[in-house]
């Protein structure tokens, strides 16, 4: 098969063949249709998340299956699916307290990859998935059975992007109705924040980035006020549009310590700052500990958006095909594997929200 392998951190990826394994017990072999090139997957192209070399990346895919381990009973060969990076065992304290996405069994894919290149060597499948490539070998755990209607390269975006800013807002803060929202960083993510905030009720929503281009997409969205970082005094900004007090939730989808900071300076008292985006690993916060002590404000992270994987996926798809969730508005572009490196150049560069890598 083919995929898309990271040999130097910051050089563009190498489209070469790889042999992979068959699937064990409990696992499954999935041809993938369509994989989303996320940000996350450029921090670790780039060195500013460590992964080990070479790897293949890629983790917000959807596709079929085309093979099933000893003791898979939930989904058969043919069975179109999402595929996620979220593996559950069912059995530790987070799955069995509705916490599987904290999920802390130990899995030996994260030691023992299926993939290896023409010379027997072990290339690393990144963030348990792996899916620049023409297949992949996944937990049981990990994939999903959709409707046969459902569209490939959409279902694909429910995998990480969509359930990562969805969740935040939905799972994660459980946004009130009614309550004022803050969303900084209008991309993929932030716009499924900002979306999830809207279905929520969320009122004012309030989105803020330096791309007036995005703050247009980010009203279509559900914002109901948009503010360009770059104009104004954005925390002063904010206090205006929320009586004073600031913001009841304020998520930070951007993967920036300086917006943390000044997203945390945004909130009222009793309110909550929520980091989404991935930052560097080097990055640290500082700030104050008085407001949150005498304001009872809140810091917390949302990982993949709360999400439990079996049970919601399933109603976002269901959403989207009601016209509730948006995610035909997220995809900027599509190209086959060979294209890969111009598909990530444009995310990183700003000028797509999701590029869809498809293998039909």
């Amino acid at each position: 098969m083919k995929a898309a392998v990271c040999y130097e951190i910051g050089k563009p990826l190498v489209i070469e063949d790889v042999n992979i394994d068959t699937p064990r017990q409990g696992e499954v072999k999935v041809k993938l249709a369509a994989t989303a090139v996320c940000h996350s997957d450029i921090h670790v192209i780039m060195g500013e998340i460590p992964g080990r070399l070479p790897f293949i990346a890629g983790h917000e895919s959807a596709g079929y299956i085309e093979e099933v381990g000893e003791g898979v009973t939930s989904i058969k060969p043919g069975d179109p699916v999402v595929a996620s990076l979220l593996i559950s065992c069912g059995k530790c304290l987070y799955c069995r307290t509705g916490r599987s996405h904290l999920c802390e069994a130990k899995w030996f894919r994260n030691m023992e990859s299926p993939y290896r290149n023409k010379n027997d060597q072990p290339i690393t499948q990144l963030f348990k998935i792996g899916s620049f490539a023409e297949y992949t070998i996944l937990d049981e755990s990990q994939v999903v059975k959709i409707p046969g209607d459902m569209p490939m390269d959409r279902a694909a975006l429910l995998a990480c992007g969509v359930i990562t800013g969805f969740g935040a807002a939905v799972n994660r803060a459980k946004v009130e109705v009614m309550s004022s929202c803050v969303i900084i960083g209008t991309g993929g993510v932030g716009l499924n924040t900002v979306q999830g905030a809207a279905i929520s009720g969320a009122n004012p929503i309030i989105a803020v980035d330096l791309s007036d281009g995005k703050l247009e997409a980010a009203r279509t969205f559900g914002a109901t006020h948009t503010i360009n970082a770059g104009n104004v005094d954005v925390i002063k900004a904010v206090q205006e549009l929320t009586e004073g007090r600031g913001a009841e939730y304020v998520f930070i989808t951007v993967g920036n310590a300086k917006a943390v900071e000044q997203g945390a300076m945004m909130t009222r008292p009793g309110g909550m700052t929520v980091l989404v985006g991935l930052p560097k690993m080097s990055d640290t916060i500082t700030f104050s500990p008085f407001p949150f002590i005498l304001g009872e404000r809140v810091v917390t992270g949302s990982y993949m958006g709360t999400t439990q994987l079996q049970t919601e996926i399933p109603k976002l798809v269901e959403l989207y095909k009601s016209g509730v969730l948006k995610l035909d508005e997220l995809i900027t572009d599509h190209y086959p594997l060979e294209r890969i490196n111009e598909a990530i150049k444009a995310v990183e560069m700003g000028k797509a929200l999701r590029n869809i890598i498809t293998f039909e």
